[in-house]
Formats: structure tokens, C-alpha cells, sequence
């Protein structure tokens, strides 16, 4: 009681795209005020109702965000469900007197039960939940399998969702640093290590062709890739298509992967031809994400991640970067967690996501994957976006300092309008309109084109 379960529940539900249904709100609507069905029938029957409430909602077909009354863990098991994600709002004790203490509710009508009760229940929060939330952004991250949390690495084998056998993956680079750790956490869990290669080199087809071959693992095992977005892309499509697909764990290492390449289950690969032109949407069973590792990360590699983070803030319209790391990492993650689980495969709105990357990924392509890397063309593309929406690029200019890059203009604007979301050999643009984000944008190619050339030296 007083956790702000309704509250937050509604909030995440609107987030989210689904619907709210708060059982103790239900059971007054049928039965009336619990009040009244805790004086007439007692405890007992109110929670044999209560049950049956719970059961019916979690049968639900569609998903669904559910406000359940604390006390069904004392009496029922009616939340251990396979199709559930068991989230916990902890509260101390005083808060929640003070929230409840004037109201009807029938267990807050004498303080000393209350407290008693509260006590009985905290160990059964612990036990049945899933995830702990302190508000909306940690709920998000608990729907989506995000775990965020300054020293998970050290927990990576309890974190690691199941019990069988994992495959680390890595760079030379990353395993220098964070490798052993990683490998002492896994335990007796971990079966065999591999390394990719550093940066977009691990984004081949030969790279992960050599990953496939060298994987023991049967359909039972779980592939843990630790490392920035080029090896959570590349060992996530290689989870998604070994054994026609694996578990697998990302626990990324770099800002850029902790914010965006690691979050939502998107995996893919480089042609020389375009950037992630070959992939598969193969969501992890969990995302590992330890803001502590960022304090081994260069300076220029952070300013790689920030650009990420700038654009979640863009579209977001709050600026994620001026906050701590601990939090600039939780509130950019969750706000892609939130687009993701509303559009998981990229029918919709997961789209504006891409904001500046059309123009990113042409610079890339025309660069042939080497000597620009994929923060600087994405800050590069922020301003060819924002000048093309109408909007001030000061925050791009002053926070990621782009310059412009020496490719082939020809070669990028090829490698444009190959881009993946163009249709009917229509280049279709994320830019930031009146009402917010917009995707599918098409405009005059004389118009795109000029803002492309912008952005070479």
C-alpha cells in the first residue's frame, strides 16, 4: 500500500501502448468498495475474489500493465506466470503509513498491524519479484530485460538469465580489460570464450562465419557478448542464427552500446555496399548494463557514445546529456526500451530511432567502414537532420563538435539511397516536426542532397 502502484501503472501504460487494469479498482467496480467487502465477508473472502481476479487478468491475450493489491503474495502464488514480469515499488514503511493512514483501506486502519503486515511482505516482494523499480524508466527497463546497475558485471552469472551453458564473446581489447572479470562471475556457467574482431571489422561476414564455426554450444546454451555495439551487433546475429537461433546476453562495455546498439534486440551485419544490410530482430534474454565500466572508456569513445545519447534527448525533447552517467545511461536507455517494446520489429515508430542515421550510415559506407567512425557520422547526420527539420543545431555543434569528413560524395549519396528505409527509390527521412519525431519524411532530393554534401570536406 502507498507505493504509487496505480499511479506509475498508469503512467507506464500510456508509455507503452497498453492497457491498465488495476485489480483492486476492478474488484470495487464488481463487488463494491473493499471496505465494505472486508466488513461483511472478511479477509478471506476478499482474497479468494482477489485470486480469481488476478488469474483472469494474467489470462489476458494482450499485453497488459497490471496493478495487483500487495497482499496477494500473502496468500496466493498468483504471480509466479511465465507470460508475467513481476515488478516490485519498494517503500519504506513511513512513507507508506503516511500515504494511507487517513484513508478506508481496510489493513490501514491500525498502525501497528500495518507495520506488521509490511513486515511480513518484504521478504515475499524479494522472493516473487522480478525487478525492482524506484519509477516509470525502471519499470520500462524491467518490461524490456534491461538491467541496469553499477557493478552487474561482478553478478553476471546470476544475471545471466538460466542455468546452462554460455559462450563469451569479445574483442582482443575488451577482454584485456573486463574479460576475466566476466569470465570469474559466469562461473561454472562459462563453456568456451571467443574473440571477434575490434570494431566494424567484427561486423563481416567472414568474422562471424568464423564465430559460427567455432561455437560448441547446443540450442539449450546462451551466448553472453561482451563489448561496444560492433560485438553486440555481431554476436547477437550470430545468437540469432546459429542452431536457427540461441539465447544470448549482451553486457555492453562502450556508451554507445549501454544506450542504444545493445537495447532492443536489432543485430546485423555491414556489406560493402551498406551499413546493416544483413541482420535479424532477435531480442536478448536479458541486457546487462554496468554505467561503471564507462570509467575505463577513452575520451574520444565516450564522445562517440554521446552522440546516441544527444539524439535520444533530441527526440525526447529533455536533455539526457547534462545528467551523471548513472542516470544519463538509465533515462537514454529507457527511452529507447520504451519506442522498442512498442514496436519491436520496426513496423512503426521504432523508425525515429534512426534520427540522423541515413545520412550516418552513406558517410560510413562511403568511408568503406574505415577512418570514420559511427559517432561521428551520426553527429554529422544530427546536423544534417536538425537543419533539415528547421531546428537549431547549437547542442549538436557544442556537445559532439562535429567536423566534416573527407569521402567520395558520389559514393555517399549511392550508398543514401540504398539505405534500407528508402521505398520506391524514395530516400525517407526521421526529422523532428511540430508535434515531435516524424519517419517516413520524404523531401526534394536537390534539398537532401545539398545537406549531404554539407557534411563533406
Amino acid at each position: 500500500m502507498g507505493a504509487r502502484k496505480t499511479t506509475l501503472g498508469r503512467q507506464v501504460a500510456r508509455l507503452l501502448g497498453r492497457p491498465f487494469l488495476d485489480v483492486d479498482d476492478t474488484i470495487a467496480q464488481e463487488h463494491g468498495p473493499i471496505w465494505e467487502l472486508f466488513a461483511t465477508q472478511g479477509e478471506a473472502a476478499f482474497r479468494e475474489v482477489e485470486a480469481r481476479f488476478v488469474r483472469e487478468a494474467l489470462a489476458r491475450p494482450d499485453p497488459t500493465v497490471i496493478a495487483v493489491g500487495g497482499g496477494a503474495v500473502e496468500t496466493r502464488d498468483l504471480l509466479r506466470h511465465d507470460r508475467a514480469v513481476v515488478v516490485h515499488l519498494p517503500v519504506d514503511v513511513e512513507t507508506a503509513w503516511q500515504r494511507v493512514r487517513r484513508s478506508r483501506r481496510p489493513l490501514a486502519q491500525d498502525e501497528t498491524e500495518f507495520r506488521r503486515r509490511f513486515e511480513l511482505r518484504a521478504p515475499l516482494y524479494a522472493e516473487i519479484a522480478d525487478a525492482t523499480a524506484r519509477d516509470v524508466d525502471d519499470i520500462v527497463l524491467a518490461v524490456a530485460g534491461v538491467h541496469v546497475e553499477r557493478g552487474a558485471l561482478q553478478r553476471l552469472g546470476e544475471l545471466v538469465p538460466g542455468d546452462t551453458a554460455a559462450a563469451l564473446v569479445s574483442d582482443p581489447h575488451v577482454a584485456g580489460i573486463h574479460g576475466m572479470d566476466a569470465q570469474l562471475a559466469l562461473g561454472s556457467r562459462l563453456a568456451e570464450t571467443h574473440e571477434l574482431p575490434p570494431g566494424e571489422e567484427a561486423k563481416t561476414l567472414a568474422a562471424v562465419d568464423r564465430l559460427w564455426q567455432d561455437l560448441r554450444l547446443d540450442r539449450t546454451g546462451t551466448i553472453v557478448a561482451l563489448g561496444g555495439g560492433c560485438t553486440t551487433d555481431a554476436a547477437g546475429f550470430a545468437a540469432a542464427t546459429y542452431l536457427r537461433g540461441i539465447a544470448w546476453t549482451p553486457v555492453p562495455t562502450s556508451l554507445v552500446a549501454q544506450v542504444d546498439a545493445a537495447i532492443g534486440g536489432k543485430t546485423a551485419i555491414d556489406l560493402p555496399q551498406g551499413k546493416n544490410l544483413v541482420g535479424a530482430f532477435h531480442w536478448p534474454d536479458r541486457t546487462v548494463v554496468d554505467p561503471s565500466l564507462l570509467e575505463t572508456l577513452p575520451e574520444p569513445q565516450r564522445l562517440e557514445g554521446m552522440a546516441e545519447v544527444v539524439k535520444a534527448g533530441l527526440l525526447a525533447e529533455e536533455p539526457f546529456w547534462e545528467l551523471p552517467d548513472d542516470d544519463l545511461v538509465r533515462r537514454s536507455s529507457a527511452y529507447k526500451a520504451a519506442i522498442c517494446v512498442r514496436d519491436p520489429h520496426e513496423r512503426g515508430e521504432r523508425a525515429v530511432l534512426n534520427l540522423g542515421h541515413t545520412f550516418a550510415h552513406a558517410l560510413e559506407a562511403a568511408a568503406g567502414y574505415e577512418g570514420l567512425t559511427h559517432g561521428r557520422a551520426v553527429a554529422l547526420g544530427l546536423l544534417a537532420a536538425l537543419r533539415l527539420s528547421g531546428r537549431d543545431p547549437q547542442v549538436v555543434e557544442d556537445v559532439l563538435r562535429p567536423e566534416p569528413v573527407r569521402v567520395d560524395r558520389e559514393r555517399a549519396w549511392a550508398a543514401m539511397q540504398r539505405d534500407k528505409k528508402a521505398r520506391d527509390g524514395e530516400i525517407r527521412l526521421v526529422l523532428l516536426g511540430a508535434e515531435g519525431p516524424e519517419h517516413g519524411v520524404v523531401l526534394p532530393e536537390a534539398e537532401v542532397r545539398r545537406e549531404l554534401d554539407r557534411l563533406i570536406a
